[in-house]
């Protein structure tokens, strides 16, 4: 059955944050405020709660999910490399709304969906999520919707489209307008903007020092 935390009073949320970090070692779900919509996660490196995730959202490995991680040092061990133009755009808005996409680190045994050798990083702007993922390491994490249906502005939301698949839900209030984060691919010759969204491509042009229009 799944418990609900409110992370808005210091001694629920010191409690919750432990449920939950207990939840994502023992192979479960939780559900967690970001600074876009809420998601639902798991350990990026279980290859079983991943499956969990997908399941729970009724959705196939042809949509692989992203991660999230809690400090932008953790993105050297996961990819192949970071290149300038990803240190520039972390260093510009990281945390934030802002998810890179690079080749990962062909030694790490992870299955999060078709992603052809690649991940989607991100290090979420939201104090919740950035403790628990210190704790916890990188997570995979999707927005908390079955696929289909609106993404979830609050735990309530999720919890009334995810039920019991979640172990935990984290409740850090509402996330406001759901906005989503914006994507750039880093894996070709040229970074490509994949969706424009909170972070506007004119702002990703300027750090990288390209017309906007090169990102299309």
């Amino acid at each position: 059955m799944s418990v609900v935390y409110d992370c808005s009073k210091r001694e629920t949320r010191a409690d919750g944050l432990a449920a939950a970090a207990g939840a994502v070692r023992s192979s479960r779900l939780v559900v967690l405020p970001t600074d876009t919509v809420y998601g639902i996660g798991a350990d990026a490196f279980d290859a079983g709660a991943v499956q969990a995730l997908l399941r729970a959202k009724n959705r196939g490995p042809d949509m692989p999910v992203g991660v999230l991680v809690g400090s932008w040092s953790t993105v050297d061990g996961l990819v192949l490399g970071v290149p300038p133009q990803a240190r520039a755009l972390i260093e510009a808005f990281w945390p934030g709304d802002l998810s890179i996409v690079l080749p990962h680190a062909p030694s790490l045994q992870w299955n999060l969906g078709d992603a052809r050798g690649t991940v989607m990083l991100r290090m979420p702007l939201h104090p919740v999520a950035l403790e628990l993922l210190r704790d916890v390491g990188p997570m995979a994490v999707s927005s908390a919707n079955v696929s289909g249906r609106p993404p979830a502005s609050t735990a309530q939301e999720a919890q009334e489209q995810l039920g019991d698949s979640v172990a935990v839900y984290l409740d850090g209030g509402s996330s406001g307008e759901p906005v989503a984060s914006s994507i750039v691919d880093l894996t070709g010759t040229e970074p490509v903007v994949l969706r424009e969204g909170s972070v506007s491509k004119a702002a990703i042009a300027e750090v990288l020092g390209v017309p906007a229009e090169s990102l299309a």
